[in-house]
């Protein structure tokens, strides 16, 4: 598995020794320089390494996962975050779509779709480009909406949906695609989610006092303009 194509840094935060060990050695095989970490209150004083990746364990021996992936965008890190959970708990509400998770993969873990499934969000990342609808801008290097003078930060899920309707400006894009645009393939997103997070934009819409809004054509999708 080990091909030397990777060389971003990951931040690693898995309770479990074992694991832990585990999935550091198949990503530094794979080139990453890791960080890895045993409990969320060591892994907030590393955000200034400025990961370019991030991989959390839900159950932590002394947080829940979400939390600390909370608390990480709170103190800036945009990098994408992808969780590692239990069957069980693999349910949309859980994976961290809410809290600004990016993808999720279940325990027992196989490296190589830990390997895939970040290799896939680190190249989505740097895909990203900057959007412009009148004077409203998004921003992909601080992941950031931005009106004149205002802005807010936006969570992965966020940026990856305003730019699907930003980049096509005045049509109504059906549900369907603004999910495959936000989410990971596979990922489990319910009407009601869509809806949230389309919800949520628009509130930071309303914060940079932008003109730009987003309607609902109901049954069908959003327009942005």
């Amino acid at each position: 598995m080990s091909n030397g194509s990777y060389s971003q840094r990951i931040l690693l935060v898995e309770g479990d020794d074992e694991l832990r060990g585990q999935l550091r050695q198949s990503l530094a095989q794979e080139g990453f320089e890791v960080t890895a970490l045993r409990n969320g209150a060591t892994a907030l004083k590393h955000v200034d390494e400025r990961p370019e990746g991030v991989l959390i364990d839900v159950e932590l021996p002394d947080a829940d996962g979400r939390d600390l992936c909370r608390a990480l965008r709170a103190l800036g890190c945009q990098a994408p975050v992808l969780f590692l959970t239990t069957p069980h708990a693999a349910t949309d509400r859980m994976v961290g779509f809410g809290p600004g998770g990016d993808d999720y993969v279940t325990k027992p873990v196989r490296m190589d779709e830990v390997i895939a499934r970040l290799g896939e969000l680190l190249r989505r990342r740097e895909a990203e480009s900057p959007a412009q609808v009148g004077t409203l801008r998004l921003d992909p290097v601080a992941r950031a909406l931005r009106d004149g003078p205002h802005e807010v930060p936006l969570t992965p899920t966020e940026f990856r949906l305003l730019s699907a309707l930003a980049a096509q400006p005045g049509a109504i894009v059906r549900r369907r695609d603004l999910v495959r645009a936000a989410w990971p393939e596979g990922a489990i997103v319910y009407d009601n989610t869509l809806d949230q997070y389309v919800a949520r934009l628009r509130r930071k819409l309303r914060a940079v006092a932008s003109e730009a809004e987003i309607t609902t054509s109901r049954g069908v999708g959003y327009r942005f303009g």
